[in-house]
């Protein structure tokens, strides 16, 4: 058995690291708090990185014509039907969540916090957009909540990050992460599979780096091309390879080999929504992906870190 596990799963699941952190049942309210990012407005680029849609990556978060707590009622209030006990982390996902005056922050991420059994809050940034000011606030945020700052770092390699327009460099984010690390915040990171002309050794190349680096946790996805972004009129005219459903599988469970089982696996897949996807198309499928990934690690034999300990 798995040691970070009480299901068939064998990798460390976000749900089971909730439920033994906080003996309940948790979810997170996704919310769009307004936000731009710098990758937009020509602080750092502009059109922000080619397969992010107009919301931001933030499909599933609330509707940003509400305040906050509207927003939050209205995703807790359905959660609520199928797990009526349940605690809630406030998850700042649309766009880049730390990128405005202190005040502002702190206004909105204060708000959620006062809110009734809200556990703590999950706040999705980019590296180069943490300033000395607000990384000292969110120091103090997190000795008074569980707190955990999200980075979408997506690979590694130099070429993919300029052909998908990131806008910061490796070291950039490294160094971020250190600095969170230096206050104890907790640190999960974005990365992509199927990125345009990646191979699959780069992949897990991206997934050996993390490794070696203190963080807390990884979300895995499988690139999405959307409508009306960048990457779509790319994708018409180039028509690069995507991964196909086997691809993405065998991949992913190479991965999970290379990861310390410590760190906890928050997402293992994409989540798009159907009207706006262009390919793959097998990602709506989100179940059978998912079963088909604790599939092949039964048919390996293997866990999360299997490859890192040397044993089978």
């Amino acid at each position: 058995m798995f040691k970070y596990t009480f299901s068939n799963k064998r990798y460390h699941t976000l749900d089971y690291f909730y439920k033994y952190k906080f003996n309940s049942k948790v979810f997170k309210v996704s919310l769009n708090a307004g936000f731009t990012c710098p990758n937009i407005d020509g602080t750092v680029g502009r059109g922000g990185c080619i397969y992010c849609s107009n919301l931001g990556s933030g499909e599933y978060a609330g509707d940003s014509k509400d305040d906050l707590v509207t927003q939050f009622n209205k995703i807790k209030d359905m959660m609520l039907k199928k797990w009526p006990n349940a605690k809630y982390i406030g998850y700042f996902q649309a766009h880049t969540n730390t990128y405005a005056p202190l005040d502002v922050l702190k206004e909105k991420y204060e708000t959620i916090l006062k809110l009734d059994n809200v556990v703590g809050l999950s706040i999705a940034t980019r590296p180069d957009a943490i300033s000395e000011e607000c990384l000292n606030y969110l120091a103090k945020l997190n000795k008074n909540t569980y707190l955990t700052v999200e980075l979408g770092l997506q690979t590694i390699h130099e070429n993919t990050s300029r052909l998908i327009n990131r806008c910061h460099t490796l070291k950039c984010f490294e160094d971020m992460v250190k600095k969170l690390r230096k206050h104890n915040i907790n640190v999960v990171v974005h990365i992509i599979n199927g990125l345009p002309y990646e191979t699959k050794e780069m992949m897990i190349e991206t997934v050996k780096y993390l490794n070696t680096l203190d963080i807390q946790g990884i979300k895995i996805h499988m690139l999405s091309i959307l409508k009306n972004t960048k990457l779509a009129k790319i994708y018409e005219q180039e028509k690069f390879k995507t991964l196909s459903r086997e691809e993405y599988i065998n991949i992913v469970c190479d991965q999970l080999e290379y990861l310390r089982p410590e760190i906890v696996i928050n997402r293992i897949t994409g989540d798009p929504k159907v009207d706006d996807l262009i390919e793959p198309n097998w990602l709506i499928k989100k179940v059978t992906i998912l079963n088909d990934i604790d599939k092949e690690m039964v048919r390996r034999n293997s866990y999360q870190g299997i490859k890192i300990k040397g044993i089978l």
